[in-house]
This record gives C-alpha cells, sequence and structure tokens, in this order.
C-alpha cells in the first residue's frame, strides 16, 4: 500500500550511519533518492508523495542533513558518493535499484552507475550530468587549493543563528536562493539546536573543494558503461552543482 506519509529510517552499513526518508509501495520498484550540494532529503518532500508503483528511499548523503559525518582526514570528492550508495542499496537488501537524483547527487549517479552498471536499472536526473572536466596540468593546484581549504573549514566556527527563522532566511538569500517553502523543509532537517540558537548540521569540509577532479577521458569512460536507460530533465535557468 502507497505510504502517503514519509517513513524515517536508519542505514547501518561499515560503521556508518545513512538518515532516510522513505515513501511509497514497499513491495514496488526499488529507487534511491538523491539530493544536491548542501541540501538534504527533504528536497524530495514535494515529488516524492506524486510518484506511484515505487519504493523510494531518499537519503541524506554524508555529511549532510542528518546523516553521518567523514572523518577529519577524509574527503568528500564526488566519486566516493558510490560506495555509500552501494552500501545503502545492500542495507536496504536491494540488488537492483534505479537512482532518482538532483544536481550534485545526479553526477554521484552517474558515476556509481557507470562503475557498478549491472545494479542500477534506470537514471532519472535533475539538473545534472557530469562534473567539469579538469585538464590534466590543473591538478597540482587543485590539489593545493583543496588542502588549504580543508584546514581552513576544519577548524571554522559554526556560525549560529539566534532563531530557526533566521536559519531559513539564510538559506533563502544564500549562495542558491531557494524559495521560502524550499528553505524551509531544507533548514527543519539541515539545522540542529545549541546554545543560543541553531546552526546547520552539514559537515563544514563539505564546503571545502575537492583534491581531485576527473578529466574528460575518465568522465567518458564512465558515460560510456551507461547501458540502462537515462532521462535528464534540465531546468530552465537551473544550476549543475
Amino acid at each position: 500500500m502507497k505510504q502517503s506519509v514519509a517513513s524515517e529510517i536508519t542505514l547501518e552499513f561499515e560503521s556508518k550511519t545513512i538518515a532516510a526518508r522513505q515513501w511509497g509501495d514497499p513491495s514496488g520498484e526499488p529507487v534511491l533518492a538523491l539530493h544536491g550540494w548542501l541540501d538534504n532529503c527533504a528536497s524530495f518532500n514535494r515529488l516524492a508523495p506524486l510518484l506511484e508503483g515505487i519504493n523510494l528511499v531518499a537519503m541524506d548523503m554524508a555529511g549532510h542533513g542528518r546523516s553521518y559525518h567523514r572523518s577529519p582526514h577524509a574527503n568528500y570528492n564526488i566519486w566516493e558518493e558510490a560506495e555509500d550508495i552501494i552500501g545503502a542499496s545492500e542495507a536496504l537488501g536491494w540488488r537492483n535499484f534505479s537512482l532518482l537524483a538532483h544536481s550534485r547527487g545526479a553526477i554521484a549517479s552517474v558515476i556509481t552507475a557507470g562503475a557498478f552498471p549491472n545494479r542500477v536499472k534506470r537514471l532519472a536526473l535533475i539538473d545534472g550530468l557530469v562534473p567539469p572536466a579538469t585538464k590534466d596540468e590543473e591538478s597540482p593546484d587543485i590539489l593545493a587549493r583543496a588542502i588549504a581549504q580543508r584546514a581552513r573549514y576544519r577548524h571554522r566556527k559554526a556560525k549560529v543563528y539566534p532563531t530557526f527563522e533566521g536559519a531559513v532566511e539564510a538559506r533563502m538569500n544564500g549562495l542558491f536562493p531557494l524559495s521560502e517553502w524550499a528553505a524551509r523543509v531544507l533548514a527543519e532537517r539541515g539545522t540542529r539546536p545549541l546554545d543560543g540558537g541553531f546552526t546547520w548540521s552539514n559537515d563544514p569540509q563539505l564546503m571545502a573543494a575537492s583534491t581531485a577532479k576527473l578529466n574528460e577521458v575518465q568522465i567518458r569512460a564512465f558515460l560510456s558503461r551507461l547501458s540502462m536507460p537515462v532521462r535528464l530533465v534540465l531546468a530552465e535557468g537551473g544550476l549543475q552543482i
């Protein structure tokens, strides 16, 4: 029977804890939903209840929402998301599944599907496909910039908002402006209370640049292995992160 209200679930694997929301028919087609950078699984609050015949699990990706943070010495390079995506599917008991994903989550989905084409049945992508290709000669500068940023964000003091409404307003007027509704549902899941108000639950190291990036040859290699149906939706004026 279709669930009109989401259920909160927790996925445990390899000493990691992924928080997630589940909608739909538990016996339906398994679909794992992945959000964008600095968002969380509440990104699917409006879309998920409209989808029929599927068992949709939207996860807070590592460092986001209520999921685990990686070690201070670990990275959030985009290809490392593939291990958590496969781990989450194993925790759910899904050998084969489809991916519905937005922005950075869409890019992680393509990389996962390219690495494990026998596991992913379909890709539904929103405003995201592949990361911008880097040139090999840019690698030293990319690494240097990432190390500097990681050191800075690792010790960055969390910003505190005196009220929850202040956090919502900040999300509305941030780097990627959002509607009041979208900012509120993301803030409800993406903030935590502390002395003096509220702060974001996201890992600050998500703000640091990747230590390495894929070049054009590597990106094409992942794309060449996508044997499953792929649907890409690009919004007018949308962003790819």
